[in-house]
């Protein structure tokens, strides 16, 4: 039976250490590398010539989103599974688009997890169902890649002027992307455009 060499990136190490125990208790799974960062993920997983990533979605650095974007670019052949605690529809969409072979929320049960893994590397897609249904009722996100930077930087309270300063944009073009998100959002202000794009998975 050959290994399945896998990478595991989550920035909790009590749960990627508990992920490592029960993923290593398969026979046919060795987890080689570990991360706690998600700009760490394409430098372990070339190191360690690794066959799958599994990727948690919220870590410093980089999102797992972006890190499956990357791995996609760099290590084509790594297959990806994207895990996340919080089962967001467009969190869903954008692991996709980025490239993810895989979705599933963390409290899926071990074996499904090793299952995913098995499949995935066997060239099938493996998507939670209630998930995937979701984030069809959903329908697409309506930002744009800008609005949702703005919206990004804006989460913190930081003013426009701030904003600006961050992006390099000018304070008019911040307000027009803000005031574009709101309406598209249709939200009362800034911090509930904030909070209802979170909630999605769009930011």
């Amino acid at each position: 039976m050959s290994m399945i060499r896998l990478l595991l990136a989550e920035d909790q190490s009590m749960v990627r250490e508990a992920l490592a125990a029960l993923l290593g208790l398969e026979p046919d799974i060795e987890v080689v590398a570990q991360v706690a960062r998600g700009d760490e993920v394409v430098a372990a997983a070339r190191e360690h010539a690794v066959d799958v990533a599994l990727l948690d979605i919220e870590m410093p650095g980089m999102t797992g989103i972006d890190a499956t974007a990357r791995l996609r670019e760099t290590l084509p052949d790594v297959k990806v599974v994207v895990v996340t605690t919080f089962g967001r529809p467009g969190y869903l969409r954008r692991a996709m688009e980025s490239g993810a072979d895989a979705f599933l929320v963390k409290d899926a049960p071990a074996a499904q997890l090793a299952e995913a893994v098995r499949k995935v590397l066997a060239g099938e897609r493996v998507i939670d169902p209630g998930l995937a249904a979701a984030a069809l009722a959903d329908g697409a996100n309506p930002l744009t890649d800008r609005e949702r930077e703005v919206l990004r930087t804006a989460a913190d309270g930081s003013t426009n002027a701030e904003i600006a300063a961050a992006l390099h944009l000018s304070q008019g073009t911040v307000r027009n992307y803000l005031s574009m998100a709101i309406q598209k959002m249709a939200a009362r202000n800034r911090a509930e455009a904030v909070r209802m794009a979170r909630e999605k998975g769009w930011l």
